[in-house]
């Protein structure tokens, strides 16, 4: 809804919704990169900070399902991790479980040396 500018079904808008603060997390169960493009969407609309809008797909979603051990770095918990690319913010690593899982483009290339 938030990448696609819009529900396809007519639904709330979730940019609406998250402007009014009614939104408590954000979550796709057909498209894994959306949460991802939303929440850099929300940063550069400058709706929420980047901390604000990863909380919605971090953080939000996990409380929303009652999943206490993830969605924050603290620690004792599972340490599910995304690094992004700063320049393009796409996903350079991810961790899951505290082991990696992917490596792309120069974080790899730093592993790897």
């Amino acid at each position: 809804n938030v990448v696609r500018g819009g529900s396809h079904k007519g639904n709330a808008s979730a940019v609406e919704l998250i402007a009014m603060g009614l939104c408590d997390a954000l979550a796709s169960d057909y498209h894994y990169p959306s949460p991802r493009r939303a929440a850099l969407m929300l940063e550069r609309s400058g709706l929420l900070d980047l901390a604000g809008a990863w909380r919605l797909v971090s953080e939000g979603p996990a409380q929303v399902l009652g999943l206490q051990d993830r969605g924050q770095l603290e620690a004792g918990k599972r340490a599910d991790i995304v690094v992004l690319e700063k320049q393009t913010q796409r996903v350079a690593a991810t961790l899951s479980g505290g082991c990696v899982s992917y490596l792309s483009g120069d974080v790899a290339a730093r592993f790897l040396a």
